[in-house]
């Protein structure tokens, strides 16, 4: 399993940001994250997130300890990541 830190994309596992993709922004503790969207790009809000909540993927950006939603969307577009981030359009 991939490690729970700062740059790592992450799938949202409940609430209702279900299934949408965000960035982890910031690990407050052991049992916390910080997490973005950037809601521009996937609809999930900065928001304090359970780490059991989130499900760590095997991509991860540069980006620094609490950074923006506008450089975190910098970083994902430089990463080349920003298509996959953005749901798919249901048919």
């Amino acid at each position: 399993m991939p490690a729970i830190e700062v740059g790592r994309l992450c799938v949202k596992q409940l609430g209702r940001e279900h299934g949408k993709k965000c960035v982890i922004i910031d690990v407050m503790d052991k049992s916390f994250v910080l997490v973005t969207g950037p809601k521009k790009v996937t609809g999930v809000k900065r928001r304090r997130v359970n780490i059991n909540h989130v499900m760590p993927l095997q991509d991860k950006i540069e980006v620094k300890r609490g950074a923006s939603d506008e450089e975190v969307n910098t970083a994902l577009e430089s990463a080349g990541k920003l298509k996959d981030m953005t749901p798919a359009k249901a048919a």
